[in-house]
């Protein structure tokens, strides 16, 4: 019998293959951006896209709100549904596709989309579903690694299109009112500097 070639693994294969490999991707705690957002809010429905081992929506949890957490990776939510039980909180945790999945429309009063890095058609896509989630009155909360990063040695992609530029994402949310478009550098510790595109948008009560 011939050889052949190996079908090349989907995303979803490499990013299951990716949280398997570790025990965490992620810091165990909640992105300190989103932290500094959500601590003065009052809670209410939260949605977290991309949740992966869902530190953010278990944390969003723990402080009342009631949180969906969204993510295509079956491995990365299996330890998010472990961790929630181990810190005594619910989370609808759904595996899914963000590019064919969609919240019900204005449903959440907060959106969470965390270090997504997706081709710019794609990540318009996402983007799109994200702002139509948000309910009147509430916020998109989008952190990604900055395009600045490029030839730095930190972490994140090396592909200038899958990183963020906040003039462009701002030109994407045009359906909310972005209020923050930042960038934000974190000292690595080891004389490295990674910065990342921090974009607060939200939509009107009226």
């Amino acid at each position: 019998m011939g050889m052949t070639d190996e079908e090349p693994k989907s995303r979803r294969e490499l990013w299951d293959e990716r949280h398997a490999a570790h025990e965490t991707i992620e810091s165990r705690e909640a992105d300190p951006t989103l932290v500094a957002l959500a601590t003065p809010l009052a809670p209410g429905r939260a949605l977290d896209l991309a949740a992966g081992d869902g530190r953010n929506a278990i944390w969003l949890a723990s402080r009342g709100w009631r949180v969906t957490a969204v993510d295509f990776s079956g491995v990365a939510l299996e330890r998010a549904r472990a961790a929630a039980d181990r810190a005594g909180v619910s989370v609808e945790w759904v595996q899914a596709d963000l590019l064919e999945w969609r919240a019900e429309p204005r449903s959440a009063d907060l959106v969470v989309l965390m270090f997504l890095h997706l081709p710019p058609e794609e990540r318009r896509v996402v983007l799109a579903a994200a702002a139509d989630a948000v309910a009147p009155g509430g916020r998109l909360l989008i952190v990604g690694h900055d395009r600045s990063n490029l030839g730095r040695g930190v972490p994140g992609p090396e592909d200038p299109a899958l990183l963020y530029a906040t003039d462009e994402v701002v030109a994407d949310l045009a359906a909310l009112v972005v209020n923050e478009a930042r960038q934000v550098d974190h000292d690595l510790g080891d004389g490295r500097v990674s910065t990342d595109a921090v974009l607060l948008a939200r939509r009107p009560s009226r």
